[in-house]
């Protein structure tokens, strides 16, 4: 905010977003740490559970352009609340989980379509609409940076859990717990509804319906350039959340580091999330977008190139939590730049579903390499030439840059 607009009634709904996304978020990205245990006590592949990963990034992926076009005539707070109590249902589904069914449904799913209502794209568009423009991409990377703090919560509480017990449906327990603070959190976020806060920022999309909305969005070339791009952030970050507890514990190392890395990375991600929010409001959010890919491929190239040590596995998690979910508050912030906030829900919804085609690449393709091949070695480096070309291509049409579509532009 500037120094003279204070935070006012803005300031309850950035905390309830920043909670919701926190929790969802850290709990979603915590869910590999089951991997080991409930594929050894109910029978499950490697593959059936990544599976089960991979179609909940799928069903995130086809509903969250919906639940964001839903929000110009429900408003955030009723599908974010049920979102909540979605999410819930599913953790207790995975508890409960006796065989591949109930964890597809469980993990698959419910948590699937809660993630799309409960995450980062309804996080941030409710956030933006609290702000003004000039102050709009750092608080997205504020608001972004919460999503690992869920993370340094939850992966540490659910391990310790499970390595004290003994069974990992005790750990799912304590999950369910912590997904509870989901619905109040969403409640309050969804004040956005009935507060009357400027909507700042282009607002040319406004006569527009929504099929005409994605029309034009469809039509534009830099943002089906980011859209293709999301797709490599999809694949090398949840390859990583679903296959590191069990590519560490295949090379010997402690299930805790597993654990304690993910937790490293969430607290990483909350510097690289708030300067790369900060940095957005600098400069070209697209080249800064291709250079988080490219950055992203050199760290993985260099942490699987050899066999990973404690040391080694600490360093790489540093290096990867701070380019981790950067990309955040810059696709918002792109999304707004070019066709305003209206449609910002469901156009950065669009994104976000190819995103999750890249979700699933890295979720089964992982899975599925590793049972076919025996070693994750052609599944990294498969992840690190796709990164590469991405970040490319990104960093090429950043320096093209056109003007936003006419249909969006400010009257």
């Amino acid at each position: 905010m500037s120094k003279k607009e204070p935070l006012g009634p803005a300031l309850p709904v950035l905390i309830g977003a920043a909670v919701m996304l926190a929790m969802a978020m850290g709990l979603r990205q915590s869910l590999g740490i089951f991997m080991t245990p409930m594929t050894a006590d109910i029978a499950l592949t490697v593959s059936e559970f990544t599976l089960a990963i991979a179609i909940q990034n799928l069903v995130w992926g086809f509903t969250q352009p919906v639940i964001g076009a839903m929000t110009v005539r429900l408003g955030f707070r009723v599908p974010m609340v049920a979102g909540g109590v979605l999410f819930c249902t599913g953790l207790v589904m995975l508890t409960l989980a006796d065989g591949f069914l109930m964890v597809l449904l469980g993990a698959g799913f419910a948590i699937g379509m809660a993630m799309a209502a409960v995450s980062s794209a309804m996080a941030l568009a409710v956030s933006s609409r609290a702000v003004p423009a000039s102050r709009r991409s750092f608080v997205l990377g504020l608001v972004a940076s919460a999503s690992s703090m869920g993370a340094m919560v939850a992966a540490p509480v659910g391990q310790a859990i499970n390595t004290s017990t003994g069974d990992w449906r005790y750990g799912m327990i304590g999950f369910v717990v912590l997904a509870v603070s989901i619905i109040p959190a969403a409640w309050l976020a969804g004040r956005v509804d009935r507060m009357n806060l400027p909507v700042h920022g282009p607002s040319g999309s406004d006569g527009l319906t929504a099929s005409a909305a994605l029309k034009v969005a469809l039509r534009h070339g830099p943002f089906l350039v980011m859209s293709a791009a999301f797709f490599v952030c999809g694949m090398q970050l949840i390859f990583l959340l679903t296959h590191l507890p069990n590519y560490l514990a295949i090379c010997g190392m402690d299930p805790m580091l597993s654990a304690t890395a993910l937790a490293i990375i969430g607290a990483f991600n909350i510097a690289g999330s708030i300067f790369f929010g900060w940095a957005g409001g600098w400069w070209n959010k697209q080249a800064l977008l291709g250079i988080i890919y490219l950055c992203r491929s050199v760290i993985l190239t260099a942490f699987f190139i050899t066999p990973p040590t404690p040391e080694s596995t600490i360093v790489f998690a540093c290096f990867m939590g701070f380019f981790w979910l950067g990309v955040s508050p810059l696709i918002a912030g792109s999304v707004i730049e070019m066709f305003g906030l209206r449609w910002q829900p469901m156009l950065q919804g669009v994104t976000f579903f190819v995103h999750q085609f890249g979700s699933f690449a890295g979720a089964f393709g992982g899975g599925f390499l590793f049972d076919m091949m025996g070693s994750y070695d052609l599944a990294w480096r498969l992840g690190v030439l796709i990164g590469a070309a991405a970040g490319i291509v990104q960093l090429i049409v950043a320096l093209w840059r056109p003007p936003a579509p006419r249909a969006f532009r400010a009257a």
